[in-house]
């Protein structure tokens, strides 16, 4: 897992624990005012998360890394993931390439990764689960959301 991704999911984690912090204050001027605090604090983890997710600053359509120019380096260098030691038919283009890569900057971080180790190098998800230290159950959710989210029929599975 990238660096990106361990980030990805502690921002979430910390995310989450805001909203739990947030939701257990009362209606007093104090914990109004905290409750302000964290309201912004969530609304900056939000921010970040999403850049970092998609690869591209929240917000802005027609900015020039428009097309996640920021996770190139992320998604091409996974390097946990094992070479493919197969001599492919033909090389893909560079459009098909940017194609591939900007479908793949829509999932999340567990989901590109179940995604590719299921799809890309045929691992059983019994061992996805145990690479990630997840459930197999987890493995198979983030497994058909990334399909669905590529608009891929689930029935296949």
């Amino acid at each position: 897992m990238e660096w990106v991704d361990k980030l990805i999911i502690e921002y979430e984690q910390g995310r989450k624990e805001l909203r739990q912090m947030h939701d257990k204050l009362g209606d007093s001027e104090q914990d109004e005012k905290d409750k302000s605090e964290i309201n912004s604090m969530i609304n900056d983890m939000t921010f970040s998360l999403e850049w970092m997710k998609t690869g591209t600053q929240p917000d802005m359509y027609l900015g020039i890394d428009k097309h996640g120019a920021y996770q190139t380096d992320h998604i091409a260098n996974m390097d946990w993931f094992p070479s493919l030691d197969i001599v492919p038919e033909r090389k893909l283009t560079e459009q098909e390439k940017q194609d591939i890569f900007l479908k793949l900057v829509k999932l999340s971080a567990r989901e590109r990764v179940c995604f590719v180790l299921r799809e890309g190098y045929l691992w059983e998800f019994h061992d996805i689960a145990e690479e990630l230290g997840v459930s197999k159950q987890t493995v198979h959710i983030y497994f058909k959301r990334a399909r669905k989210k590529l608009g891929i029929d689930n029935k296949k599975e």
